[in-house]
Formats: C-alpha cells, structure tokens, sequence
C-alpha cells in the first residue's frame, strides 16, 4: 500500500504557494510577464488583431483582470473571480490553431524573463492545460456529461 496524505485547501494552497516563492514567482514577476506577453501578442499578425477587436483601446483593465488570473493559477493568490470559456467562445475569429501561437509567444517570454529556470515548465504545465481547455471549449465539442447524465 502506499502512502497517501490527503491534504486540506489551506495546506495544499500553502505548499503551491512555497513552490512558487523558490521559484521567484511574485505579484512583481507576474506583472513582468503579462505585460511582456500581451505586447508581443499585440504585434503578432495573427492573434493581435483578435484581441485588438475584442479589447480595443481597454487594455489595462484587461490586463489587470490576467494579472490576478496569473497570479491565482500560479501562486494560488485566489485573486481571479472571472469565467474565461464564455469571453474565449465569443470570439468567432479565435481558432484552435491560435492556440499553439499563443503558446509559443507565453513560453517565449517565460525564457525570457522567468526568475528561475524551472519557472518556464512550471508556467507551461498550467498554461498548456488552460490553452487544452479554451480549445476544446472553442472546438464545439458536445459538453462532457456527469455520470448518469447521458441518455
């Protein structure tokens, strides 16, 4: 038999916090790499025009709202009370292809300013997951049902 230890919210929320503090990762490092990203998706030719149409001349607020997203999926701040499926689906130019550039740009900037080297795969895991959800979400995919939900 192994060992498991179930863990409660607070000590789970604690133990990501300590992982994120070795790794560097503060509200001052997450501020670095949303601005970093969202300049360099703003001039990419393909997804820039995408947000642009969305956010047009509100950037700050929507950067502030990635800030507190980026600071709770990485550091558990527990800041981000938004819903990203419903503001990603109503974007009809998004496609999945996007993804993979939007991808490419976050583990780009990551590279480049990430406090740590183990900051860069820390981020991806957690972003590639993110990235997977919004996809699938965009795809038009049938809703995965709960047990007993299917007919």
């Amino acid at each position: 038999m192994s060992d498991i230890r179930i863990r409660s919210a607070s000590e789970r929320r604690a133990e990501i916090q300590a992982a994120a503090a070795r790794l560097g990762i503060d509200d001052a490092y997450i501020s670095v790499l949303v601005d970093t990203f969202y300049a360099r998706v703003r001039r990419d030719p393909e997804i820039g025009p995408i947000f642009e149409a969305e956010i047009a001349d509100d950037w700050e607020p929507h950067l502030a709202k990635m800030k507190d997203f980026w600071a709770s999926v990485a550091m558990n701040a527990g800041r981000y009370s938004g819903r990203p499926v419903p503001a990603h689906i109503k974007l009809t130019a998004l496609e999945p292809r996007h993804f993979a550039i939007w991808l490419g740009h976050f583990e780009e900037v990551l590279k480049d300013t990430a406090p740590h080297p183990e900051a860069v795969p820390y981020f991806m895991e957690r972003a590639r997951r993110i990235a997977q959800s919004l996809e699938f979400a965009i795809s038009g995919l049938p809703p995965i049902l709960a047990q007993g939900e299917r007919t």
